[in-house]
């Protein structure tokens, strides 16, 4: 039974993963966008996206590993 972490992910876990996705994808833009510009206030505007965005996926992450403990732990019990 191969489960991929989006079905048997916490709804929290998705909407950490959907909002990392979205904001260091914005990030990324801004910076895209600020190189063909030259413009580099966009590009330092677009660093605390990305470090949020990653920092967003990282708790994402934490949140899965947590959940999979708990359900592990709830298979031992029975």
């Amino acid at each position: 039974m191969l489960n991929t972490p989006w079905e048997t992910g916490s709804p929290l876990y998705r909407k950490l993963v959907v909002s990392a996705l979205a904001i260091s994808g914005a990030g990324v833009l801004l910076v895209l966008l600020g190189a063909v510009l030259d413009n580099q206030v966009l590009m330092y505007i677009a660093l605390p996206l990305i470090v949020v965005g990653l920092s967003t996926h990282l708790s994402g992450m934490v949140v899965r590993a947590r959940d999979t403990r708990r359900r592990i732990k709830g298979m031992k019990d029975t």
